[in-house]
């Protein structure tokens, strides 16, 4: 898979180093020469260009791209990027860094992006699936279809615990995409029974968010006697 990641800074090239690392091919492009640091990620494509010019996309052969980051420091070049990708290149995979969680409303289909991840709101939800069991957590939004990748542990006291997963009415609009049971990663079939303690990660419409939290971290009453 080609990526292209606009913006080479510490993320742009945290970001880099991962998928190089999973056999990707990297091009990173920043208008900024200081920000060229080819001996940190030897193994990328570099480009001194600014990403939000069409000519420079054209020399990136963007249209080759899989996937493009917009991993700069700056939402309004993250947002342009996205567009250009997107409308002029047709790129299939867009993903943007939201800097400022007041910006975060714009990132959506109408830029181009298909998954925007912000920062802050990413620390503050590990932070809360840290301290919280029961609760659902918003980790990530895809602009396409309304819908977030949200996670949920399984308290022991919920009705489901004991359940298999092929018995559960799950809410419309609702995948449950993996299981993490202690160092463990468990992609679900219908006859893994749910334990307390799993962490439950789905994706789902954001309407069907409160039904699923019910659903998972809520002891019915009818159940309880």
């Amino acid at each position: 898979m080609r990526v292209a990641i606009a913006g080479a800074g510490a993320v742009g090239r945290s970001i880099a180093s991962e998928l190089l690392e999973n056999g990707h091919e990297v091009l990173l492009i920043d208008k900024a020469p200081t920000a060229i640091s080819v001996e940190r990620v030897p193994q990328a494509e570099w480009l001194l260009a600014d990403a939000c010019e069409i000519t420079s996309l054209d020399e990136a052969a963007l249209q080759r791209c899989n996937v493009v980051i917009a991993a700069t420091g700056d939402d309004k070049v993250n947002l342009v990027v996205s567009l250009l990708a997107k409308t002029e290149y047709g790129v299939p995979r867009v993903v943007a860094r939201v800097n400022n969680p007041k910006n975060e409303w714009l990132f959506n289909e109408a830029w181009g992006v298909d998954v925007a991840v912000s920062t802050p709101r990413l620390m503050s939800a590990l932070v809360e699936e840290a301290v919280s069991v029961g609760d659902l957590v918003r980790l990530l939004r895809f602009s396409h279809g309304d819908a977030n990748l949200v996670e949920l542990t399984l308290p022991p006291e919920a009705a489901l615990v004991g359940t298999r997963v092929g018995d559960v009415e799950w809410p419309e609009d609702t995948t449950l995409v993996t299981i993490i049971r202690g160092t463990r990663v468990l992609t679900p079939n219908k006859d893994d029974v749910l334990e307390a303690g799993d962490e439950l990660l789905f994706v789902a419409a954001q309407a069907r968010e409160e039904q699923l939290e019910e659903l998972l971290s809520v002891q019915r009453q009818d159940a309880a006697g």
